[in-house]
């Protein structure tokens, strides 16, 4: 269904936003520490996995009905002013513009909060340069299982990467490290990511040419 190059590139992008604190460790961390509880940091990730997904998924299905609607040339030159513009958006008011809940929140409010974060970042975006081979092969006309089922396992193998990465943090900073290791030393991932979002959409139109 997926080719390994693009399953790896799902799998790496999930994991990235994994790392992020901003797509939820911190917040399961914040959280478990808030309730005293290791448990909640765990179960925490459930819905935030399901709000990331949600996202995902919708952002995938957008390039699934473009590409059965309109010209490839098209999708790729949309795509990639539409990457460019969010990465713009971000560098100059991404900063200003968080989506703030409470400690209070439940597992729906945190699933809400998880699914506004991905799409706020573009995280399913990033996934879109990936998934144009598998939904779009060059000169066959796609009907809508095939791109269907090929955006749907990509939005797994992403899930599962970012929810496995997210665990693994989650669990290394509430056992051990601590909320202070974001002071002591961290990368500013927002940065990279904006680059990222740059470079992608530079990219695509670059290969519509």
């Amino acid at each position: 269904m997926l080719d390994t190059g693009p399953s790896l590139v799902f799998a790496g992008l999930g994991a990235f936003h994994g790392l992020n604190p901003a797509m939820g460790w911190l917040f399961a961390v914040a959280l478990g520490l808030h309730r005293r509880s290791r448990a909640t940091v765990m179960i925490s990730l459930l819905p935030i996995a399901l709000g990331h997904a949600a996202s995902i998924a919708a952002v995938a299905a957008l390039l699934v009905a473009a590409g059965t609607t309109l010209p490839q040339g098209l999708v790729r030159v949309g795509s990639g002013l539409l990457l460019l513009g969010w990465a713009g958006y971000h560098w100059r008011f991404g900063h200003r513009h968080r989506v703030r809940f409470g400690m209070q929140v439940g597992l729906w409010g945190l699933a809400l909060w998880s699914f506004l974060m991905a799409t706020a970042h573009g995280a399913g975006l990033m996934l879109w340069p990936a998934l144009m081979p598998s939904c779009f092969p060059a000169g066959v006309d796609p009907g809508l299982a095939g791109p269907g089922a090929a955006a749907l396992a990509a939005v797994g193998i992403h899930t599962l990467a970012m929810v496995a990465t997210t665990a693994v943090v989650a669990g290394l900073v509430y056992e051990w490290l601590g909320i202070a290791v974001l002071r002591q030393a961290w990368l500013n991932v927002d940065v990279l990511w904006v680059v990222a979002l740059g470079a992608t959409g530079g990219l695509l139109l670059f290969s519509a040419l």
